[in-house]
């Protein structure tokens, strides 16, 4: 079996990585999961958290706020709704994520108000996991 596989990250904006991973750790829907060369298929829809990618022995951590990943067994591909390094998401970029999550939320029908609590508290874990406080000029 192969050491590495193929990573490719894309959101609307730009292609944020293409490179030989080792190791891709997802925040998928249903809960955390890490592919490896040689996994299973699997499509999964991501939750807003944070994307790690091992490569060379580096591992690079991405803010994604949804999206879908397809894993092979040569390869992860993940088309995010947004995505950033994490190094690149300040508090302002963070702000307008959260905000656009609270409009949601409050936007959202009786069908989906479930789903809009839980991207909105994905939102405010994801913040916290980054170091930035949920709690500025967001509310």
């Amino acid at each position: 079996m192969a050491d590495t596989m193929q990573f490719d990250l894309v959101s609307p904006e730009r292609k944020l990585l293409s490179a030989q991973a080792s190791e891709v750790q997802i925040p998928g829907a249903d809960g955390e999961l890490t592919a490896m060369p040689g996994h299973s298929p699997l499509i999964t829809t991501l939750r807003p958290g944070i994307l790690k990618v091992t490569a060379n022995g580096q591992t690079t951590e991405f803010a994604v706020t949804g999206g879908f990943a397809e894993i092979t067994p040569e390869g992860v591909s993940v088309l995010a709704e947004r995505s950033l390094p994490k190094g690149e998401v300040t508090q302002a970029i963070y702000t307008d994520w959260v905000t656009e999550a609270h409009k949601a939320h409050k936007e959202a029908h009786h069908t989906v108000v479930d789903d809009a609590a839980k991207l909105l508290a994905d939102m405010v874990a994801m913040g916290t996991h980054i170091g930035l406080d949920p709690n500025v000029a967001n509310f």
